[in-house]
């Protein structure tokens, strides 16, 4: 089920909304986020192949993104959802064909 909220146009899921982030970083060889409601999830980034085969500092240079529904990797060109994450899907094992 999809709703859209705001003006951006953007569509939501329920589930998305109640599992937003506040906070995103990697550290070491994990990517932690912090949640609106306290909680604090991580995940090796080796599971994901585009973070596996970025650079230390592309692997740091991360932000939220869709109201902190999704997270961004720009150097990387990786985009994975909080709700995936806390599903278990840390994105793909191999890399995407350009």
């Amino acid at each position: 089920m999809s709703t859209t909220f705001g003006g951006s146009g953007m569509k939501y899921s329920v589930l998305e909304l109640d599992r937003v982030a506040v906070a995103v970083g990697v550290d070491g060889e994990w990517v932690f986020i912090r949640l609106r409601d306290g909680r604090e999830v991580r995940f090796p980034w080796a599971k994901n192949a585009r973070l596996a085969a970025a650079t230390d500092a592309s692997r740091k240079n991360v932000e939220l993104i869709c109201s902190g529904t999704g997270i961004h990797w720009p150097d990387a060109g990786e985009d994975l959802t909080v709700l995936g994450i806390l599903e278990g899907r840390f994105g793909a094992m191999k890399p995407r064909s350009e």
